[in-house]
Parts: C-alpha cells; sequence; structure tokens
C-alpha cells in the first residue's frame, strides 16, 4: 500500500500571461498569451484566423505552415512569444482586396486539393518555397515540399500548381 505524505507541498504559482505584438497579416495585434501557447494557438484561438490547420500538432504534417517575417514554419512547434514582433502571413493573408494570390488561384485551376484541409499549410509552404527560390524542377519543389503531407494525394495537382505560379506551367 503507497503511503501518502501529509506534509504539506508548496505552490507553484502559474506565469503571468506575456505581452507581445504580432503584425498578422498587415495589422499590428496585441496580445496576451499564457508563456505556452503556440503561434497556431494564437492565431486560431485568440485571434479567430482558422484557415491555418492544426493537424498533428507535432510538426510532421504541415498542415500548420504559416509564414513569418517571409519564412515559412509549422507554427504548432513556436511559441507566440517567441515571434512577438514578427511579421505573420497566414493563408488569410495572402490575397489582396479581392484577387486570389497566384497559389491560391492556382490550386483551384489544378483542382490541387479533394478534402482542402491540408490546402492553406500547402498554399503557404508553396508562397514560401517560391520566395526561398532554391526549387529549380519538379524533383526539388517535391523535395522542398514534403514536409506538407496530403492525406487525399493530390500531390500530382499540387505540383502542377505550384509550377503555375512559378511561371513554369
Amino acid at each position: 500500500m503507497a503511503q501518502t505524505s501529509t506534509a504539506s507541498r508548496d505552490s507553484i504559482a502559474v506565469p503571468e500571461k506575456i505581452p507581445l505584438t504580432l503584425n498578422v497579416n498587415g495589422t499590428e495585434r496585441k496580445l496576451m498569451l499564457a508563456p505556452w501557447t503556440t503561434l497556431l494557438d494564437a492565431l486560431r484561438d485568440h485571434l479567430d484566423l482558422t484557415g491555418t490547420k492544426k493537424g498533428c500538432d507535432h510538426g510532421q504534417c504541415g498542415a500548420c505552415t504559416v509564414l513569418v517575417n517571409g519564412r515559412r514554419i509549422n507554427s504548432c512547434l513556436t511559441l507566440a512569444v517567441m515571434q512577438d514582433g514578427a511579421r505573420v502571413t497566414t493563408i488569410e493573408g495572402l490575397a489582396t482586396d479581392d484577387t486570389l494570390h497566384a497559389l491560391q488561384q492556382a490550386f483551384i485551376d489544378h483542382d490541387a486539393f479533394q478534402c482542402g484541409y491540408c490546402t492553406p499549410g500547402q498554399i503557404c509552404s508553396a508562397a514560401g518555397l517560391i520566395r526561398e527560390g532554391k526549387a529549380k524542377t519538379a524533383d526539388e519543389i517535391r523535395e522542398l515540399m514534403s514536409g506538407n503531407i496530403c492525406r487525399c494525394g493530390a500531390y500530382p495537382n499540387i505540383l502542377a500548381a505550384i509550377q503555375q505560379a512559378m511561371g513554369r506551367s
């Protein structure tokens, strides 16, 4: 039988919320967040930007991909407080006024989605890939997009959409 201690335990204080500022889709947003809040949860739960999806929550599927200072990252793997002052672009911020981003239009043109769950992460990752300028061939695009999983298997259409947006259709 396990013994229980009658000694009182010191209580652990819950950390206070931390103030931070994010420039999200061109708008400065001030937040007060618990230090353990991921960027993904800040976007979805605190800023109501639900286009970015929570897939595996382990950085393995890419559904949560957003652009931070132009660089693609898995938002489920970074704490929001680590991005204080950063420029964050989500799928909602890619279009300009009523004009879709070239990748958004290309995904429609090539029917590069089925269920659509991975699509925001695929598009944000592709935008980062294009900005990086490293992918020149179909094989390089496939390799550099390998962190974004599509369970429906729309990969040929995703590749064609990225190539169209790169001007290689």
